[in-house]
């Protein structure tokens, strides 16, 4: 995530700056901030109560991503929160990592774990103001978003499209029907043309919604059925970077999106945002990725990746770039576009199917 610089100096600036880390304002929840050097490295989210096993698995990611110190904060009542900062405490001195504040927040105000003295942190708690904060200010003026909740978020990936989407998606499969089938003269050139023009479409719907524009409906279906070609996915997974635009592309047609054609647009999302640290987003668009297709592979990867606390590095420094896939996966051939033939077997779901069954339950921080 592109974190422009904010100056931390006091629990309340701590307290302004978390939502926006984790892109909405906790509640019940343990955030666990890790900063290296000048900058923050990653946050994350859990509902508490927590497991200490799974704090365990925390301090091991802190570790692997250099981080040097970290800001614990619980939001709700003493009862939940307490266990869970001291136990969060004890592992990170244990692992050797400096502890640079300690909070609990509740109703506006918050207490210090770190600080015993009755004349800064008294026993009622200090009043804090998150929304007249100049760390809030700085965050927005910066383009940070922070939802008002946890469903806020939740609701930012589900489904919006209609009638019209329904319609452009008939419209843009009748006319990939009309390719000639596979095994014909001429297939692996066939291929071969549509896969340039899908990494050519991918290209450049990250170039429009760099520029703040937005796919037509028939744009987006197009780029949701070229994603069916493995080849054309992982172009767009290798291209992934701290720009906003990828977020903003995958989760737009995670959204648009007819439900059969969703699980690699929504892995895309995820995959974007836990390269900028955004678990919880990467965890909910997941939920839709298999929700849609319980079996899809890229989907399976990523929620074990985050399931077992890898660092978004880990996996990005195996990814291979757009020219390296060329050499890996070769001259394009006909075999490439049976996913894409499968999906077009299909008709498109009415409104009174259009939903997805329910999701897995992904056990990830967030």
């Amino acid at each position: 995530m592109t974190i422009p610089k904010l100056v931390l100096s006091s629990p309340a600036d701590i307290l302004a700056a978390v939502p926006y880390l984790v892109g909405f304002h906790p509640a019940d929840s343990l955030v666990v901030a890790g900063v290296a050097g000048p900058q923050v490295r990653l946050a994350t989210r859990w509902d508490l109560p927590v497991a200490s096993e799974d704090l365990d698995l925390l301090v091991a990611l802190l570790r692997r991503e250099a981080v040097t110190e970290v800001f614990v904060v619980g939001y709700g009542p003493g009862a939940l929160v307490t266990p869970a900062a001291d136990t969060m405490t004890r592992l990170l001195r244990a692992g050797g990592i400096r502890v640079a504040e300690s909070l609990r927040a509740e109703g506006g105000r918050y207490w210090s774990y770190s600080c015993d003295s009755a004349t800064c942190c008294p026993a009622e708690g200090t009043p804090y103001d998150t929304e007249r904060s100049h760390v809030a200010a700085e965050a927005v003026m910066h383009g940070l978003v922070a939802l008002p909740d946890r469903g806020s978020l939740r609701r930012s990936v589900e489904r919006c499209g209609g009638a019209a989407m329904r319609q452009a998606t008939s419209r843009v499969m009748a006319d990939l029907r009309a390719m000639p089938e596979p095994g014909g003269p001429g297939a692996d050139e066939l291929a071969a043309r549509f896969v340039a023009e899908g990494l050519a479409r991918v290209r450049r719907a990250v170039g429009l919604y760099d520029s703040g524009g937005r796919l037509d409906d028939e744009g987006a279906a197009r780029l949701g059925l070229d994603l069916a070609v493995v080849r054309v996915r992982d172009e767009a997974w290798a291209l992934i970077d701290d720009r906003d635009a990828h977020v903003a592309l995958w989760r737009d047609l995670t959204r648009r999106l007819e439900p059969g054609h969703v699980a690699p647009a929504a892995s895309l999302l995820a995959a974007a945002a836990w390269h900028r640290g955004e678990c919880a987003l990467a965890g909910m668009a997941l939920e839709r990725a298999l929700a849609a297709d319980p079996g899809y592979s890229m989907a399976i990867l990523l929620r074990q990746a985050l399931a077992h606390m890898m660092s978004p590095a880990m996996l990005r420094d195996r990814m291979p770039t757009p020219a390296e896939l060329d050499d890996e996966m070769g001259p394009a051939r006909a075999i490439w576009l049976a996913p894409l033939r499968a999906l077009l077997t299909r008709d498109v779901p009415g409104p009174a199917s259009a939903s997805a069954p329910g999701g897995r339950q992904i056990r990830s921080p967030s």
